[in-house]
């Protein structure tokens, strides 16, 4: 089964309460949004989209910023289309049914400038290809901006049996802890391509992190 299927499968229903059940357990996404350096005109892009609930947020505060998402589940997408159009936002940017490590600004959103802004919210986490999602999203992003990426951390300030059963439960949703994200964002610090800067969220229950590319 394609990546793509497997995210219709388990989005199918779930889009229809996803935002209502997910802010009890997704901390941090509203910070990373307030964190985020974005200037009238930028073009904002979220990688694993799902519903479009960060880029309304985004359009509302920021008014001037052309709003684009991309995300595997086409489920998802018909509920992110529902949802700008509601909020007045559906001309302000577009959205595009691709896998994470397929992006290409021109191919998949036909712009001649690679973005301002680039983001995932608790998506790399459920990326099987989650570097060369990385490195696709930093290879469109302009030199000088930022990369933003809010997920699941490895939980280390909390006891065994907590992190165990967090764990045995996101599995249920195809949600994996992946430290290649991390290893690979201060690998390329290494070799100076950009800067990352790292900050915990509830004793390491998720991270906040910004890499700006050089």
């Amino acid at each position: 089964m394609s990546h793509s299927a497997l995210m219709d499968g388990v989005y199918r229903y779930q889009r229809h309460f996803y935002d209502a059940t997910r802010r009890f357990f997704l901390f941090g996404r509203d910070t990373l949004l307030r964190l985020m350096d974005v200037s009238k005109g930028d073009r904002v892009l979220e990688i694993g989209c799902g519903t479009a609930r960060n880029l309304v947020r985004i359009g509302r505060h920021h008014p001037g910023a052309f709003l684009y998402g991309l995300d595997a589940s086409r489920e998802m997408l018909n509920t992110a289309e529902r949802n700008l159009a509601k909020a007045g936002l559906d001309g302000r940017g577009a959205l595009c049914h691709c896998l994470a490590e397929d992006l290409d600004h021109h191919q998949t959103f036909g712009l001649d400038e690679r973005f301002d802004v680039v983001f995932f919210s608790y998506a790399l986490t459920m990326i099987p290809q989650c570097v060369e999602a990385l490195d696709a999203a930093l290879a469109n992003l302009r030199p000088g901006r930022a990369l933003y990426i809010v997920d699941f951390w490895d939980q280390g300030g909390f006891p065994n049996w907590f992190r165990s059963a967090l764990t045995r439960w996101l599995e249920l949703f195809h949600v994996r802890h992946r430290p290649e994200v991390l290893e690979h964002l201060a690998d390329l610090q290494r070799r100076g391509v950009g800067t990352l800067g790292l900050r915990p969220v509830g004793n390491r229950y998720a991270y906040l992190a910004r890499f700006t590319k050089h």
